[in-house]
């Protein structure tokens, strides 16, 4: 059954996956490292895994199928979870790809040496509208690109 699970702690996005999601009839899991307020819908869970280092990340990696959907902006979370066959998206709605994911890699391990050699300050610019538009957007397409593929893994 396709699954969304969301890397939930800084996630800007949880709304509209939730609201996909119930369009859809599609569990969510949101993996967190502190409890957090969640819809009181049956099909979201919340799941807290403690302040360990990457401890969403190894709950989620452990738990994703073949064909169910991420939504991170973690960029080695992507990268694992694509190897366990699953899509992911970014909050922005940039999907990673094994096409995207290795460039994706480089550009981050990039910038955090800039700003570790402090030639760049901060981090990601805030969620725009057109992001969330978009984000929604990818989001339905690759359910629905899963559900036609695959129609065995739907509700």
């Amino acid at each position: 059954m396709l699954h969304i699970f969301v890397d939930a702690d800084a996630c800007p996005v949880k709304r509209e996956v939730c609201r996909v999601a119930s369009r859809y009839r599609l569990g969510v899991t949101l993996a967190a490292n502190s409890w957090m307020r969640v819809p009181n819908e049956r099909w979201i869970a919340l799941e807290v895994v403690g302040n360990g280092l990457d401890a969403a990340d190894d709950w989620i990696v452990e738990h994703v199928q073949p064909h169910d959907i991420v939504v991170t902006a973690d960029i080695p979370l992507a990268s694992r979870c694509l190897k366990e066959g699953a899509r992911v998206i970014g909050p922005t709605g940039k999907p990673f790809t094994e096409n995207n994911i290795g460039e994706a890699v480089a550009t981050r391990d990039l910038l955090s040496e800039l700003r570790g050699a402090g030639e760049i300050m901060g981090g990601p610019p805030p969620l725009k509208k057109s992001d969330r538009s978009r984000f929604l957007q990818q989001l339905d397409d690759v359910i629905q690109s899963i559900r036609r593929k695959y129609p065995f893994n739907s509700t």
